[in-house]
C-alpha cells in the first residue's frame, strides 16, 4: 500500500512539472502558442508584438515618456525613468552638461558644454566691500570677510583683539634685580656719606651723582624705552 501511494506521489509531480513546463512563457510575453520557439500571442506593458516576439518599447521616444520640467526620460526595459538634469542646465536633452537645452545661472556655454562662470574673475569688484575676499563656487560665489575681520550686520568690521595690561614698572622684578637694586641702595648710601664728608666739595658730589646715574640706568635701561615708547603712544 505504501509502495503504492509513493508511485502515485511521483507521477502526480511529473504531471505538475509538464505543465508548468508546457504553459511558461517568456517573461515579455503575457501570452504564447509554442514555448520552445518564443512564439508569442500577447505582450505585457511596455513591450510590443513584432512577429510572435515581444520587443521593448522606447517610450522615450514616445509621448508616453513625458517627464516633469528639468529632468530627461531614460529608457528601461518594459518602462522608463526621468532623471535629473545636471546642475549646468535648465532643461536638457540627457545627462551631463552637454546634453542642455540651456544653461542655468552662473553658467555659460563653452563649446558644447554649460560650465560654471568664475564670478572673482570675471567681475570686477564681485565684492564690494574692501575687507571682503571673493570665493567662487558652482554656479554662484560667496563674499568671505578677510583675515582679522569679522561680518557684523552685512559689513566686515576688523576684529578688536583683547587688551593686554602693560605691566608694572617693579611688577616682573626678577631675584637677579633685586640683588642689584640692593647694591645700588648701598652705593647711593656710601656715595652720600662720602660727599657729607667732604663738606660739600664739588668733586665728591660729581662722582656721587655720577654713580647714582649709572647704577639706575644699568637697571632700568630696558624698563625705560618701555616707559618712554607708552609715553610717546599717550598711555
Amino acid at each position: 500500500m505504501g509502495l503504492r501511494m509513493l508511485h502515485m506521489l511521483q507521477a502526480a509531480l511529473l504531471c505538475c512539472s509538464l505543465a508548468v513546463a508546457v504553459h511558461s512563457c517568456p517573461q515579455p510575453c503575457k501570452k504564447c502558442s509554442d514555448t520552445e520557439n518564443n512564439q508569442c500571442e500577447e505582450c505585457r506593458a511596455g513591450w510590443t508584438l513584432h512577429h510572435n516576439t515581444c520587443v521593448d518599447i522606447d517610450e522615450c521616444d514616445t509621448v508616453l515618456g513625458i517627464c516633469p520640467a528639468n529632468s530627461y526620460c531614460f529608457n528601461t526595459e518594459g518602462s522608463f525613468k526621468c532623471r535629473d538634469c545636471d546642475l549646468a542646465c535648465v532643461g536638457c536633452m540627457g545627462s551631463g552638461p552637454a546634453r542642455c537645452r540651456k544653461c542655468a545661472s552662473g553658467y555659460k556655454l563653452t563649446g558644447p558644454k554649460c560650465l560654471d562662470i568664475d564670478e572673482c574673475s570675471d567681475r570686477v569688484l564681485a565684492c564690494q566691500g574692501l575687507d571682503e575676499i571673493c570665493a567662487n563656487t558652482l554656479g554662484s560665489f560667496h563674499c568671505n570677510c578677510a583675515k582679522g575681520f569679522i561680518r557684523k550686520d552685512g559689513v566686515c568690521v576688523r576684529q578688536q583683539q583683547p587688551s593686554v595690561q602693560e605691566k608694572g614698572l617693579f611688577e616682573d622684578i626678577q631675584d637677579d634685580e633685586v640683588e642689584v637694586l640692593q647694591q645700588m641702595f648701598f652705593g647711593v648710601v656710601l656715595c652720600a656719606l662720602a660727599t657729607l664728608a667732604a663738606k660739600g666739595d664739588m668733586v665728591y658730589t660729581s662722582v656721587f651723582m655720577g654713580a647714582v646715574a649709572a647704577m639706575a640706568g644699568y637697571w632700568l635701561s630696558d624698563r625705560g624705552d618701555r616707559l618712554l615708547d607708552n609715553f610717546l603712544k599717550g598711555r
